[in-house]
């Protein structure tokens, strides 16, 4: 049986943006946290062509239950044309982080 919480992921081209789209993830309760990681190296084909960009990564953690509005938020609020949007099931944790991040979107969760 999978678990009900995830990593979610996207890139973002500056620190402004990461900085903004974290901040209101959080406020908005669509993950319990965002860890924002500098200085990543992109290389993808875009369009027929191989680019190469200097990202920031947010990796995000939240629950099942929020994905799908987590993911029409980075889609809504994202400058890039088609953003990364991944999520990896978190098989293990310890249960109190796990407590955390249910408690943390609690709120959200009622709302659905």
């Amino acid at each position: 049986m999978k678990s009900p919480y995830y990593i979610a992921l996207t890139t973002c081209p500056d620190n402004t943006v990461a900085n903004n789209l974290a901040q209101q993830i959080v406020k908005q309760q669509l993950a319990a946290c965002v860890n924002i990681i500098p200085n990543i190296q992109s290389v993808y084909q875009w369009q027929g062509e191989i680019e190469t960009d200097n990202e920031l990564l947010l990796v995000m953690k939240t629950q099942q239950q929020t994905l799908k509005r987590l993911e029409l938020f980075i889609l809504q609020h994202h400058p890039y044309e088609t953003p990364e949007f991944i999520c990896i099931n978190i098989e293990s944790g310890t249960q109190a982080y796990l407590n955390w991040i249910t408690s943390s979107l609690k709120t959200t969760l009622k709302d659905l």
